[in-house]
């Protein structure tokens, strides 16, 4: 847990009504974990780290989830998505790192499976791992990320609260020049007597200074100094990526969860970004619903009975799931720029933190 300011603390004004924790663990069951890897200076700086995700907890690996998938610009990667694309289903964790260390995070989820899991992995297994750029403040290149930190991550995955900015896989990014990083927020819908839950996680890792933009303001152009890019800009304008993982409780069938993802850029667009033809930004939804009803048919056992049956919300009813996405991508976006702090990493690159009280005083 954290006591990091959040973007509310500083009396920002978000659309919709967050959960408990305003984080993607309000949905129930969701858990998540960092390993975060903070050592050395100079070309060989390690500022980087691992983000996992399991939809129903560390005991609910193996009882898929309906999931979709949706690619704004493919500069990036996200392993497991063409099983996603042809089955609807998600089976794994998911997890987060840096572009270079997806090979050593995946095989770690294999790893932890198989000891964790035994049953489910007589299967196959593809995981979920989704990269973004960390190379300006992480010695990326230097394999530092491995299989053990991935496994660590899985193991001290909870639900309540979760650390934001520099954290996770989020430890060495930068959004729109400023410090980025981790951040997450959650949705409350009503939906007739009931309720659901969206919660999102994001890596932060995208956009250019003049862009930012915040509840309309626009921040990056009142506050353009300070920023590492300029002049001696090291990588293209605007780029960097960006995943977010969407996370409900309400249950969705897979093109419903796709529709979901597909939503994940106005909320992006909220805070500024134009999208950049070197930012990878690939999103992934799911939906906890319907939980052990979509094992009929599969190899770890007999199946019970030849038909499934799945529940999900009207296509009709789908509007309030969208806007509360697009809202919590926003705020969870904001989320990591306040909670991010001031870092020195490779070859004395320093990324600097988004100053709160300018940003209390613009808005």
């Amino acid at each position: 847990m954290t006591t990091k300011p959040r973007a509310r603390d500083l009396g920002i004004e978000f659309d919709g009504t967050p959960g408990p924790h305003n984080a993607i663990t309000d949905v129930p069951g969701v858990e998540a974990g960092f390993t975060t890897l903070i050592e050395g200076e100079d070309e060989h700086a390690v500022r980087t780290g691992v983000t996992a995700i399991l939809p129903r907890g560390k005991s609910g690996v193996g009882d898929p989830c309906h999931a979709g998938m949706y690619s704004m610009n493919g500069n990036g990667e996200l392993t497991g998505s063409h099983w996603i694309a042809e089955t609807g289903l998600l089976h794994l964790p998911i997890a987060i790192t840096n572009s270079h260390a997806v090979g050593p995070v995946h095989r770690g989820i294999i790893d932890w499976v198989i000891d964790e899991h035994p049953r489910v992995a007589r299967e196959w297994l593809l995981p979920c791992v989704g990269e973004t750029f960390d190379g300006d403040l992480n010695d990326i290149n230097g394999q530092h990320v491995t299989g053990a930190h991935a496994v660590a991550a899985l193991q001290t995955a909870s639900g309540g609260p979760l650390a934001e900015g520099n954290v996770g896989g989020g430890t060495g990014m930068n959004c729109y020049a400023f410090k980025g990083g981790t951040g997450t927020a959650s949705r409350i819908v009503k939906y007739g007597d009931d309720a659901y839950t969206v919660g999102v996680i994001t890596q932060a890792n995208f956009g250019d200074r003049h862009e930012l933009t915040i509840r309309g303001v626009q921040v990056g152009k009142a506050i353009s100094g300070d920023n590492p890019f300029v002049p001696a800009q090291t990588r293209p304008k605007g780029g960097g990526s960006v995943i977010v993982v969407v996370a409900t409780d309400a249950p969705l069938l897979p093109q419903q969860c796709q529709a979901l993802a597909r939503r994940v850029p106005l909320g992006l667009a909220r805070t500024g970004t134009t999208g950049s033809h070197f930012s990878g930004d690939i999103f992934l939804a799911f939906s906890t619903g319907n939980s052990g009803a979509l094992h009929v048919g599969e190899l770890d056992a007999p199946p019970v009975r030849s038909l499934a049956t799945a529940d999900f919300v009207p296509w009709a009813r789908v509007d309030a799931l969208y806007a509360a996405t697009v809202h919590a991508v926003e705020e969870a976006v904001v989320n990591a720029l306040v909670a991010a702090e001031t870092m020195v990493g490779r070859n004395g690159f320093r990324s600097p933190q988004l100053p709160l009280e300018r940003l209390r005083a613009l808005l």
